[in-house]
């Protein structure tokens, strides 16, 4: 389990910069907000949720918080592959609450300069992909930027009524 710093940790970082989470999801780059990240922990036991979207797994346990999780691949309309030891669930903070966001691994944690950062072309914006909000050209490689709040469903949606949880 790896716990991030807090928000008033990283509120010091030059406004000039993105701080965030690395993940892979099939063989592309993606990056969260560090802020919005709470922990990330290895896969395990998820227990589905009859008639929940197609991109919901089902809920967990989270030392003794039940959270619902999310197949970031099947959300982002990556295609489907088999759990690894590298798959992971990145447990975010929103404003629907706590979620589990499964990847196929994380990579690192970075900040990233502004002057690196570009808006997602319009060609590529569509609303199947609202959660772009940008795109880091890296040395060596794209990261896409996510925006958690186009990726989870807006707060009045409940994911079977576990969204709430105090």
């Amino acid at each position: 389990m790896a716990r991030f710093e807090s928000a008033s940790e990283t509120a010091a970082l030059p406004s000039g910069e993105e701080h965030v989470v690395i993940f892979k999801l099939g063989e592309e780059y993606y990056a969260l907000d560090i802020q919005a990240v709470q922990e990330i922990v290895r896969m395990q036991t998820i227990t589905s949720i009859p008639g929940a979207d197609f991109w919901v797994e089902g809920i967990t346990n989270l030392r003794g918080r039940v959270v619902p999780v999310i197949d970031l691949r099947k959300r982002c309309g990556v295609p489907a592959g088999d759990y690894t030891s590298e798959t992971r669930i990145v447990v975010v903070s929103s404003a629907t609450g706590m979620v589990g966001l499964i990847v196929d691994a994380v990579s690192e944690v970075m900040r990233i300069p502004a002057d690196q950062v570009e808006p997602p072309s319009a060609i590529v914006t569509v609303p199947e992909n609202s959660y772009l909000r940008g795109v880091a050209k890296l040395e060596d490689r794209l990261v896409s930027l996510v925006d958690l709040d186009g990726v989870l469903p807006a707060p009045a949606e409940d994911y079977a009524g576990y969204s709430r949880a105090a």
